[in-house]
């Protein structure tokens, strides 16, 4: 009989010690999700800022206590950018812009990793470093060299310097992350196709880059963002009123003197930038987060 109890005792005392581990991991796990949960939400306070402001009058912005929801709605804010600028102009040189220079960003980031990774010749990891090296030069440094280069090519006011830099090096930050997807494709994939023939065009072309969806994405998300939301670049090059991309435009909205706060226009075309942004995570949010994981696994 005491054998019995002590059994017995030993068992209780395990589903004790059980029940107070997934209690704790319950207690932990409500914890974690609540302050991601309000993080997320302290996140979000400023676009649903934006979003509310946007559908205000000049007179509404900043008042106290702020009201987050119109009443009512101005959409009649959106209608009126249109008249107060020439906003499809500047979205056209924008979308030019951003998609050329993305297109020529990604196939040339995709070709030096793809050197970088699988290919062989003298000096490659050298030369890798050195080109990861170039992250740590500031823009400034080379502003005024490439500045110099450009008017004494007659580019200024045109988009070239905006897009042909970018056919010729994606930038040392995408040929890191894409390598190092390349790497951890199997090399007997390589191996295999050169057996039959293929040459390393046509790997890369029909196998690696296939393969690299993930980590293409990521580049492409990043490159989109890097050009869209460009105000320097434009602001240096570009000085005709008829060139201007929408940041440039935007800033030149806020300077406009009407008399009137411009506030309420300035927050609907900040929501008309960020749309597309948003958009675009949304659409590929689960290939861009695989990429992200999966870019870092091998060195």
């Amino acid at each position: 009989m005491t054998t019995v109890r002590t059994a017995e005792g030993y068992t209780q005392a395990r589903k004790g010690v059980l029940l107070g581990k997934r209690a704790r991991r319950l207690i932990g796990s409500a914890i974690a999700y609540a302050l991601l949960t309000l993080g997320g939400l302290l996140m979000l306070l400023p676009f649903a800022w934006l979003v509310s402001s946007s559908l205000k009058g000049p007179n509404e912005i900043f008042v106290l206590p702020p009201e987050w929801i119109p009443n009512p709605p101005r959409w009649s804010n959106y209608t009126e950018v249109l008249s107060a600028l020439p906003f499809l102009r500047y979205l056209r040189n924008t979308l030019t812009i951003t998609f050329l220079a993305m297109i020529g960003q990604v196939t040339t980031s995709a070709m030096g990793a793809y050197a970088f990774a699988r290919l062989r010749w003298p000096c490659r990891d050298f030369v890798f470093a050195v080109v990861l090296a170039t992250i740590m030069v500031p823009y400034t440094v080379t502003l005024i060299p490439t500045f110099i280069l450009f008017k004494a090519l007659r580019w200024l006011d045109t988009f070239l310097p905006l897009i042909v830099p970018y056919w010729f090096g994606g930038g040392a930050f995408f040929i890191f992350l894409l390598r190092q997807f390349f790497r951890t494709i199997p090399l007997d994939l390589d191996e295999s196709a050169r057996i039959d023939g293929a040459s390393s065009w046509v790997i890369f072309t029909r196998i690696i880059l296939p393969l690299s969806k993930p980590a293409l994405a990521v580049v492409t998300i990043f490159s989109f963002l890097s050009h869209w939301n460009d105000f320097f670049g434009p602001l240096v090059y570009l000085s005709s009123a008829d060139k201007r991309t929408l940041a440039l435009g935007l800033a030149a909205l806020q300077g406009l003197q009407w008399g009137r706060d411009m506030t309420h226009l300035v927050m609907a075309v900040s929501v008309i930038m960020i749309a597309p942004i948003i958009l675009l995570f949304f659409l590929a949010q689960r290939t861009f987060i695989e990429g992200i994981v999966l870019t870092g696994i091998k060195a």
